[in-house]
């Protein structure tokens, strides 16, 4: 997996970090991420699922209601944000590897949480986010388009914004680890 705390830490830059990078590269690292975020989950019980942590640090300022602004984030919350930002970031990517024009707005659907109560379902969401992660990058032409486009106030490559997603994601393994650590602990 890409290690992204110089990233982070503002040593190196996205682009430093994804030069060389390659869509073939780019499938390995999607494997890599989910299979990582599977293995979090293998020991977990349905009840783990929706299991409220303690997140005193919870704040949520994209949250659907004032009352979910400070709500800790349960499993399920945690991996159908993270699944939707890393899709999007890859639906955009082979826009851009297409050599689309830019365009206004965001390409994202985030599957309401509130409907994912089983570990069997938190698993079938990160394998139909492989799938598609995965399909978006069968249609990038050979060689890709690399015209970049501005995001954030800088530009980004196909490549940089596909890593995006997954650096996303790299955000959100802690809090999996850690809600997965208080479930497990809780069920103790």
């Amino acid at each position: 997996m890409l290690d992204f705390a110089r990233v982070r830490a503002k040593e190196i830059s996205i682009q430093e970090l994804c030069a060389g990078l390659t869509p073939a590269d780019l499938r390995r690292l999607t494997n890599e991420m989910i299979d990582h975020q599977l293995a979090l989950i293998a020991g977990c019980v349905d009840a783990d699922v929706t299991f409220l942590p303690e997140d005193p640090l919870a704040d949520d300022q994209s949250a659907a209601t004032p009352e979910e602004v400070k709500l800790a984030w349960t499993l399920a919350h945690v991996i159908v944000h993270a699944t939707a930002s890393s899709e999007e970031a890859a639906f955009i990517a082979a826009e851009m590897a297409r050599g689309a024009p830019q365009r206004e707005g965001r390409s994202r659907y985030e599957t309401p949480w509130q409907t994912i109560t089983t570990v069997a379902q938190c698993r079938a969401r990160l394998e139909e986010s492989r799938r598609m992660r995965l399909a978006t990058l069968d249609v990038w032409p050979d060689p890709p388009h690399m015209e970049p486009w501005e995001f954030y106030g800088k530009p980004q490559d196909a490549i940089v914004r596909f890593v995006r997603g997954l650096n996303h994601d790299d955000n959100h393994v802690g809090q999996i680890a850690e809600i997965v650590r208080q479930a497990t602990a809780s069920r103790a």
